[in-house]
C-alpha cells in the first residue's frame, strides 16, 4: 500500500502544481485567441482543484497522508510550474506535455492498483486517464498536429 500513497501523492501534487500553472495560464494569456484560451484555462484549473481534492480523500480513505503544501508539491511533483512569459501556443503545448506525463503516469498508477487489487484507486486513474484522452485530443488538435 505504500506505493500506492506514494503515487497518489505524486498526483496531489502535480494536480496541484497543474492547477497554479493554469491560473498563470489564464492570466497571462494573450493575442487573438485570448477568450477561448482564458476561458478554457479557467475550466481546467478548476477541474484540477477537482481532481486534488478527490485524489486526496482517496488517499486518505485507504490510510495513507496527502502531502498538503506547496514546499511538498513542488518537491514531489514531475512536472514543473510556470513563469506567465509563454506565448499562448507554447502555453498549449507545455500543457500537452503535462498531460502526456500525468496520463503515462496514471496508467502506472492504475496498474500498480490492479496489482494489489485496489478497485477503487484503478477507477479513479482510469477515468483520470479518460478525462486526459479528450483533453491530449483537443489541445493537439487546437495546435493543428
Amino acid at each position: 500500500m505504500e506505493k500506492l500513497h506514494a503515487a497518489l501523492n505524486v498526483q496531489v501534487a502535480n494536480w496541484s502544481v497543474l492547477y497554479t500553472k493554469l491560473h498563470n495560464y489564464h492570466w497571462f494569456v494573450k493575442g487573438p485567441f485570448f477568450f477561448t484560451l482564458h476561458e478554457k484555462f479557467e475550466e481546467l484549473y478548476n477541474e484540477a482543484a477537482d481532481v486534488v481534492d478527490e485524489v486526496a480523500e482517496k488517499l486518505l480513505a485507504n490510510g495513507g497522508t496527502p502531502i498538503a503544501t506547496m514546499k511538498e508539491f513542488l518537491n514531489v511533483a514531475t512536472i514543473e510550474e510556470e513563469n506567465g512569459k509563454l506565448n499562448a501556443n507554447d502555453m498549449v503545448s507545455s500543457l500537452l506535455a503535462d498531460y502526456k506525463k500525468l496520463q503515462a503516469e496514471l496508467k502506472a498508477l492504475a496498474e500498480l492498483a490492479d496489482d494489489e487489487d485496489n478497485d477503487s484507486i484503478n477507477d479513479l486513474a482510469v477515468g483520470l486517464v479518460a478525462k486526459l484522452d479528450l483533453h491530449i485530443w483537443m489541445l493537439t488538435s487546437y495546435l493543428g498536429e
